[in-house]
């Protein structure tokens, strides 16, 4: 790695004490590792802290957006990797990242994610096109507000990397229902600062469409009993996500 630029990697954490000693791990190309947790109740910070190149920071989470633009903001280098915990990264992604960091063509690389759900590899599901932002420059990029679901906006080319990111979102149902009603409040506080307000179509239509759309017409229908589930639960996240919004505008926890 000696004449390549350093890298920085970027971690958001909150009870990852089991996925994080193997991603800690996978993460030996980079210079440092800057982790910002949101007062983890399990072990995640002390394992985190057993790693040489780690630097913990807490703070209370608020959204996706500024806890992640917070850790980039805490980084001393300017090419950076943002991983999720979650997702795996291997050799041969590590190799492809310090090639393209010998000459760069591009101000941020893509990554595409091959998503597991209860042990099954989704093939379907709306889930085939999954490309998200996983190595960049911090100069030319920045998180762009958005409470959940966040994109990175960048002032220049965005290129692609061939190799493929597992990503194991899974732990139990529990705990991936509970994400999905995370995102479902923060998608409802968004709605209600930006006035919007619900109605019969919100509670019926939308998620009944996001059922067929994604078990359907995304091809969900192709992932077996897993495609199933998947759909109704991103369907009745969309129910919840509106009746979150209904009680925001009447003050009822």
């Amino acid at each position: 790695m000696e004449n390549l630029p350093k890298i920085s990697a970027v971690v958001i954490t909150l009870n990852e004490e089991t996925a994080l000693p193997a991603f800690l791990e996978s993460l030996w190309f980079a210079d440092e590792i800057i982790i910002v947790d949101s007062f983890s109740t399990d072990n995640t910070v002390a394992v985190a802290k057993k790693h040489s190149k780690v630097t913990v920071f807490e703070r209370t989470f608020d959204n996706f957006s500024s806890q992640k633009n917070y850790a980039i903001s805490k980084t001393t280098n300017d090419w950076l990797v943002f991983f999720d915990p979650d997702e795996v990264i291997s050799k041969e992604l590590a190799s492809e990242i310090l090639t393209e960091l010998k000459q760069p063509k591009a101000i941020a690389y893509e990554v595409n994610r091959t998503f597991y759900f209860m042990g099954k590899r989704i093939k379907y599901s709306g889930l085939q096109n999954d490309y998200v932002i996983r190595f960049f420059n911090k100069n030319y990029c920045n998180y762009n507000g958005n409470l959940v679901h966040e994109t990175m906006e960048t002032d220049g080319k965005v290129s692609r990397l061939s190799t493929k990111v597992p990503h194991h979102t899974y732990k139990s149902f529990d705990d991936y229902t509970g994400k999905m009603h995370k995102y479902s409040d923060l998608k409802a506080q968004m709605l209600y600062e930006k006035g919007k307000k619900p109605n019969a179509y919100h509670f019926f239509f939308r998620p009944w469409y996001r059922f067929v759309n994604q078990y359907f017409f995304k091809l969900g229908i192709l992932d077996g009993t897993e495609g199933f589930i998947l759909a109704y639960v991103s369907a009745f996240s969309v129910f919840k996500r509106y009746v979150n919004l209904w009680l925001l505008y009447r003050n009822i926890e």
